[in-house]
């Protein structure tokens, strides 16, 4: 079938995005799913520091590539062997898929599914190969199973989640990738518990994931590290005590928890963050990191405090969650109120718009974006084209 998708060619662009135009929203060829497979229709998709880090090259990808990894949408068609997932389900996409048969998808560790990190790293789905193609027949490869940023996807069964109608999409989206990792963070790799006191650097949306789900679970004091005062505010209102810029974190940790705090978090991706967050480490404590450096990032530790004072690091990817679980968990939360999810949401916008959120995410200025592949409907293929060329974007509204 003939879908839309934004798909990268060449890595390593530069801001301003919405000049360069890095992703161009295309007309591709999608096969239809394979045994084990769903075809989603893509409502929402959440705009992520993972996908602007594939953008700038910092984590290298096969290229070219239809990017976005955390979505949501309902399922059109389900391949042959798919029994529990049926067309008209809502459904969360995950950007970890698992295999079901490895020690770490059967010890209840799916993100360490090793035939799930060889098929990502490939740009395939993990039942082997792409189903994506230009016009002319030249093969694209999928990001992270995903590809959200898409009228229409093709996902393995096990990297979508069936969650309630009623969720709105764009909240649904956000579940799929922010919240799973800071949820599961806080939750499975740390087993933060009630008292126990925490700081969080960065506050993008995984990073106010974990000030959230701190704070669901009771921990205090929650102090917040971020430059923007913007993003630290909202880091106040969703329930960290304190909140301060990088360069104050280190007397504030002391004035407030003299000694260090029981848990760090890292969500930033940047080896001198992770530095700091293990700075302000108590004895006995344990420094999360959540952020994904460049590959060549590395970090110098006094080595003797991790066994003299019992320190731990640790590291978490999707936050060492189950998403089949960890989902319905969450939702059931978010309709409580201990999660308030929609506090994340900066915009919703048209695919079409895709570069200029990639220059609102790079200046700090938005938590999660939401990119609405179907208000681009309206437009024919060569508008939407002409709304992702170089240009000013001011002559594109």
């Amino acid at each position: 079938m003939r879908i839309r998708a934004a798909v990268l060619n060449r890595a390593g662009a530069t801001r301003p995005y919405s000049r360069s135009a890095p992703l161009r929203v295309s007309d591709l060829e999608l096969d239809p799913p394979g045994p084990g497979e769903v075809l989603v229709r893509i409502a929402a998709a959440g705009l992520c520091h993972s996908d602007l880090s594939v953008v700038d090259g910092n984590r290298p990808r096969p290229l070219p590539m239809a990017l976005g990894h955390e979505a949501a949408g309902t399922v059109l068609e389900v391949g042959v062997g798919v029994h529990d997932v049926t067309p008209g389900d809502h459904v969360v996409c995950v950007y970890v898929p698992s295999c079901g048969v490895c020690k770490h998808c059967n010890s209840g560790r799916p993100a360490l599914c090793a035939s799930a990190a060889a098929a990502n790293g490939a740009g395939d789905l993990i039942r082997g190969g792409s189903r994506l193609r230009d016009l002319a027949g030249r093969q694209q490869r999928h990001h992270l199973g995903v590809s959200g940023f898409a009228s229409h996807a093709v996902v393995d069964r096990n990297s979508v989640v069936v969650i309630d109608p009623d969720v709105p999409s764009a909240v649904a989206a956000l579940f799929g990738c922010a919240m799973l990792t800071g949820f599961g963070a806080v939750t499975h790799t740390a087993g933060v518990g009630c008292g126990d006191s925490v700081a969080v650097f960065g506050l993008g949306g995984v990073g106010l994931a974990t000030v959230m789900a701190a704070s669901a679970a009771g921990a205090g004091p929650v102090l917040a590290v971020d430059p923007v005062p913007e993003k630290r505010a909202l880091a106040r209102e969703l329930g960290a005590g304190h909140a301060c810029s990088p360069q104050e974190a280190a007397g504030l940790v002391g004035a407030v928890c003299p000694g260090g705090v029981d848990w760090s978090f890292e969500v930033v991706g940047s080896a001198e963050a992770l530095s700091m967050a293990y700075a302000v480490t108590g004895r006995g404590g344990g420094t999360v990191a959540i952020g994904l450096p460049h590959p060549d990032a590395t970090i110098v530790l006094p080595a003797l405090s991790i066994v003299a004072e019992n320190r731990a690091i640790l590291g978490s990817y999707m936050g060492e969650a189950q998403p089949q679980r960890d989902i319905p968990v969450m939702i059931r939360l978010w309709r409580s109120g201990r999660l308030p999810v929609d506090r994340l949401l900066s915009d919703e916008l048209p695919l079409a718009d895709i570069n200029e959120a990639l220059d609102a995410l790079a200046d700090g200025t938005a938590v999660r974006q939401v990119l609405r592949p179907d208000r681009d409907e309206s437009r024919s293929g060569a508008e939407v084209l002409a709304a992702t060329a170089p240009g000013d974007p001011r002559e594109r509204r």
